[in-house]
């Protein structure tokens, strides 16, 4: 146990240096927080933004002299902004995930790890822990940005809300990088891995649209398998078990998926 320990240690910590020196990541950690920030400012303080609309609704209920239902601001504004950042992932992490196993079959260094003594799973455990690792270290600036937001909510706004929103931002994350690195590790292209791991997340994320045009058990489970509508219940502040079960497996899938991949080509080597 301990020397898969120290493999996965090894393994993880050389992907999270490679990212860390790499002009893409820096890249897409810029365009990241570029387009993350935008979201904040608009959702928060655009024309058609959460302050915006509470203070008309102040302004209508003072000019006709009804009542104004109570709106929580804080709750909206960290709901709203976690769903835009959840459709962000969905352009980003393929990105970020093309090239775990893509980059080494184009540089011929995959059959080496193939045939080296480290498993297969603790390769695919260290890539999928840095990758991320990195990400979660994007994410990091706009956990600041939300906490100098909401310490100004009165009364403040409970943890419990946001630290679920953020646990359902960083497992869906996972998910995605995990389906993305098996699919990465089928091809040499980067671009190809990109392109299938967006289309196949893609799919995931409104298979319930299509299990609604389907009746019976089969419709129901198709409904189950959704990205979107497990997340969607997180970041409303719903704890469900099944949720995190659902990303649990999704996580679990793509590493499982990415050993038996890399056995594939170590079988074909002997």
């Amino acid at each position: 146990m301990g020397v898969v320990l120290s493999n996965i240690i090894a393994i993880y910590r050389r992907e999270l240096q490679g990212y860390f020196v790499s002009p893409l990541a820096y890249a897409i950690a810029g365009v990241f927080w570029f387009l993350a920030g935008l979201f904040f400012i608009l959702i928060l303080m655009g024309p058609d933004g959460i302050l915006a609309a509470v203070t008309a609704l102040d302004l209508q209920g003072q000019q006709f002299g009804v009542p104004v239902p109570p709106i929580d601001v804080p709750y909206e504004f960290v709901r709203a902004f976690l769903d835009r950042m959840g459709w962000l992932l969905l352009f980003v992490l393929p990105i970020l995930s093309m090239g775990l196993y893509a980059e080494e079959r184009k540089r011929g260094t995959l059959e080496l790890l193939a045939t080296s003594p480290v498993t297969n799973w603790a390769v695919a455990v260290g890539k999928l822990l840095g990758v991320l690792t990195f990400f979660i270290t994007m994410v990091v600036p706009m956990l600041a940005l939300e906490a100098i937001a909401l310490s100004a909510s009165t009364p403040p706004m409970p943890l419990a809300i946001p630290l679920l929103g953020h646990l359902a931002l960083i497992l869906l994350a996972a998910a995605i990088l995990s389906l993305g690195m098996f699919i990465s590790s089928l091809t040499d292209s980067t671009i190809l891995a990109a392109v299938l791991t967006f289309a196949v997340i893609l799919l995931l994320l409104f298979v319930d649209l299509i299990a609604k045009n389907i009746s019976g058990p089969i419709g129901q489970a198709l409904g189950y398998l959704s990205l979107l509508k497990h997340y969607n219940n997180l970041i409303q502040g719903i704890f469900d078990t099944s949720s995190i079960i659902l990303f649990g497996s999704y996580i679990l899938l793509g590493i499982f998926l990415t050993a038996q991949s890399i056995d594939a080509l170590r079988f074909q080597r002997q």
